[in-house]
């Protein structure tokens, strides 16, 4: 179930970001074996600093249902965190949060 929100600087490119992304969420078995449940999109940011300058980032949020361990927690922005690096992207910081949703005020319909 979980969304996943990557957030870039315009100069990378997001396909190959989604694309790994979800290859990470996937591969942290805490989600349907098919990834079906998996839901992952990009917002490429053309103003934005970081630091002094101006450098290339991806920072993904991952936003699940509460209930979950701390360690499960770890292990999916871990997975994510490792498929980022597959892509080599020299000088470029990533980061990788997990949020959770509250169970209690979480709507989906379907269609």
């Amino acid at each position: 179930m979980p969304h996943c929100i990557i957030e870039h600087s315009t100069s990378l490119d997001g396909e190959p970001l989604v694309a790994s992304v979800f290859a990470g969420a996937l591969q942290s078995g805490l989600f349907e074996a098919d990834g079906r449940d998996i839901k992952v999109r990009s917002i490429a940011y053309q103003h934005y600093l970081t630091g002094p300058e101006k450098g290339n980032f991806v920072h993904v949020t991952v936003k699940i249902l509460s209930g979950r361990t701390p360690e499960q927690k770890q292990v999916l922005s871990q997975s994510v965190l490792a498929h980022l690096q597959k892509l080599e992207r020299p000088g470029c910081s990533l980061t990788v949060e997990v949020v959770d949703i509250d169970r209690a005020s979480y709507a989906k319909v379907t269609g």
